[in-house]
């Protein structure tokens, strides 16, 4: 049995077995215990760990491997998050802010490490790990839907300020921590870093807009060299003296504006998410002394609730001087407290860094697991709780200039251009007529397009033998677009990649809309490397309607459409729905599920912005549905029984801690058992 023991221990394909294993399992599980899934692979880590099991060695070459790159993927990722756009906009009191929530709680870590003991730089330390935050509440106010408002958005943009604050202070304590403590030392190294500071973010920067410009929609070497960059950039953090955290965050705000919301980051996010960063929480769980643990509530109980106090009250007393400064009310104030209050990706990082140069002792960093959790839990709770008070965007929303075929019929100086890429003769007609139905009402026409794969030799007989089917398929579109009398311009061409295929003709034909097939199923490859829908939406120029029709489309009598919040996007995805309920005299439900504790104003509110946006399209029959719930889910299934077609918005989330996010559409999406269109818009 010991034998055995041993073989297991010491064999790295079964730690790795181990760690994906877990990664798969404990995250759903923890969440249906409504909390976070990365308490679940802490979990993972103690029991897998030296204290309980020993399965898995802290000090292990694939266990030390997996963790270094977690940590540095983590930051990376934290960085490539960041909406630079969004910090622009508000960078004045994001700036004041972000120093307020750095400067307030890093002076009060001081004295609470200089109170229990800890010397200069490692009482700096502490004060450091408690003045960055993780937005990890961000997904629950997009829920709520008060994004827009303006205690969120300067909360956002302070991200930037305190993540590299935070990391410089570390790159600080790390260099000073084998040497003295002296002026010169600390020009010096602020010195180093700033010279490489400019050269990552300046110099990885240029190079990456240059490779992607080079490369074009070769995403799968645009996706190396992103590895590339943030791995060169830690290893050249290391070089000079500074934890190679601190390089892979400033690559993260180097490539930030290169890969924009593209593909590209979806992949990098991706493997993230699924691999490296799970992979680092098991590995940090592994670090965690249980008796020294449990020693945190009881000999050391004083420092721990002494740092989750201090961070509480720091954290509150920088919102509430910044609410003041900036005139919020108390809710904006209490909500900029409850988001900034998670200690997770640069606090997580920065501890284990802490304790591996040996800055801070077991204790500390067992109670900065404990502040951790305290915090991820706290902080999402009263996000919820303070969020959900704040007032609705009210008033017009004006769209961006980019959905003038949304106008009322006629009205468009230019042909309304529907394509509609085809390659099956068993489903095409349902998606051939609503297209057309669309384009007449609009006095258009629809583009049938067939897209036969390319081939190293145009005489090659496969390729001949595609022409030949699709041009099967093109005949049956015409005969299909005439009977239901839309003028109908067939389109084959060759191209070795479909879904670039797609998008070119869209634009080439100036097209104000797609219309594609969704497949029942996805494979592994999809799920990787994006499937030809993703693919489609990150290129088109124009909205992409993705469809799962189970009758014809003038069957289609009762049309529901689940609207969260109010938005630009929102309303062309009630003009398309109107549009097409206009076709064929269809009656539409607008849906809302709001929170439990939604003020009944604001709901009224919101009412009246629906009837607004419903006014000023095409007049069809509607009606309004305001249901409170805490699984909006639930509640569209429930509501999509007794409908023909439900419409739903595509839209992508950002990661949150660099853990996946889950998404309505995505929960619903695939149990309806009715038809279902899905409103994709380009860079969503």
């Amino acid at each position: 049995m010991d034998g055995l023991r041993e073989l297991i221990v010491d064999n790295p394909l079964v730690a790795f077995t181990t760690l994906l294993l877990v990664s798969l399992t404990l995250p759903p599980l923890f969440e249906r215990l409504r909390l976070p899934g990365l308490v679940g692979l802490l979990f993972a880590g103690v029991v897998l760990g030296p204290s309980v099991l020993g399965l898995l060695d802290p000090a292990g070459d694939i266990e030390k491997l997996f963790a270094d790159v977690g940590k540095v993927y983590l930051m990376f990722v934290a960085a490539l998050e960041i909406d630079l756009q969004e910090f622009s906009r508000n960078r004045d009191r994001a700036m004041k802010f972000g120093f307020l929530t750095f400067a307030i709680p890093l002076m009060g870590g001081i004295l609470l490490g200089r109170w229990t003991g800890f010397g200069w730089v490692a009482a700096v330390l502490i004060g450091s790990l408690m003045s960055s935050h993780t937005l990890l509440a961000y997904p629950i106010v997009m829920r709520l839907g008060v994004t827009r408002d303006e205690s969120v958005t300067v909360t956002v943009g302070a991200t930037i300020f305190t993540d590299i604050a935070a990391l410089l202070v570390l790159a600080v304590c790390v260099s000073l921590q084998g040497g003295d403590f002296s002026p010169f030392s600390l020009t010096l190294q602020m010195v180093g870093l700033a010279v490489y500071a400019a050269a990552v973010l300046f110099g990885l920067n240029w190079a990456g807009r240059l490779y992607f410009r080079r490369t074009g929609s070769e995403q799968g070497n645009q996706f190396l060299f992103v590895l590339l960059a943030v791995f060169l950039a830690a290893v050249g953090a290391q070089m000079i003296n500074v934890d190679k955290v601190v390089g892979a965050f400033l690559a993260g705000l180097a490539v930030n504006g290169v890969v924009g919301d593209g593909p590209v980051k979806e992949k990098v996010e991706f493997v993230g998410s699924v691999l490296f960063i799970p992979f680092f929480f098991v590995c940090m769980g592994l670090l965690l002394n249980v008796p020294i643990f449990i020693e945190a509530f009881t000999d050391r109980l004083g420092l721990t609730v002494g740092i989750v106090l201090v961070l509480l009250l720091t954290k509150l007393l920088a919102a509430a001087i910044a609410g003041l400064w900036f005139r919020y009310s108390p809710m904006q104030i209490l909500t900029m407290w409850s988001l900034s209050l998670p200690q997770v990706a640069a606090t997580l990082a920065a501890a284990l860094v802490g304790l591996q140069v040996g800055l801070i002792t077991a204790p500390v960093f067992n109670a900065v697991i404990v502040l951790m959790l305290v915090t991820s839990l706290v902080g999402s709770t009263t996000t919820s709780r303070f969020a959900s008070q704040l007032p609705l965007p009210v008033g017009p929303l004006v769209t961006d200039g980019t959905d003038d075929w949304l106008e009322p019929a006629g009205t468009p100086s230019k042909p309304f251009v529907v394509v509609v890429p085809l390659s099956n003769l068993s489903t095409q007609r349902y998606l051939i007529e609503m297209a057309a139905f669309i384009a007449q009402h609009e006095k258009g026409y629809v583009v049938p397009l067939a897209i036969a794969p390319a081939h190293a030799h145009m005489d090659d007989p496969q390729l001949l033998n595609a022409l030949t089917y699709h041009q099967q398929i093109l005949q049956t579109a015409q005969a299909i677009s005439d009977a239901v009398g839309t003028e109908a311009r067939p389109q084959i061409r060759i191209d070795d990649d479909i879904a670039e295929g797609i998008s070119r003709t869209a634009r080439e034909y100036d097209a104000q809309l797609v219309v594609m097939g969704r497949s029942q199923t996805e494979g592994l490859r999809a799920r990787l490397l994006g499937s030809l829908i993703d693919n489609v939406l990150w290129a088109s120029h124009c909205p992409v309607v993705v469809t799962r029709l189970k009758k014809t489309p003038i069957e289609l009598k009762r049309i529901l459409i689940p609207v969260k919040i109010m938005t630009p996007q929102t309303i062309r995805t009630i003009r398309f729905g109107q549009v097409f309920a206009a076709t064929h005299e269809a009656s539409i439900t607008l849906l809302h599920v709001s929170d439990l504790i939604r003020p009944a104003q604001d709901l009224q509110r919101f009412k009246g912005q629906l009837r607004a946006v419903m006014a000023e399209g095409d007049q069809v029959e509607y009606g309004i549905k305001c249901v409170r719930h805490d699984d909006p889910a639930a509640v569209i299934l429930a509501a999509a029984r007794h409908v023909d077609l439900v419409i739903l918005r595509s839209m992508r989330r950002r990661t949150a801690g660099g853990l996946a996010v889950s998404d309505v559409t995505h929960q619903v999406i695939d149990t309806l058992t009715c038809s279902v269109v899905l409103f994709g818009e380009p860079h969503s």
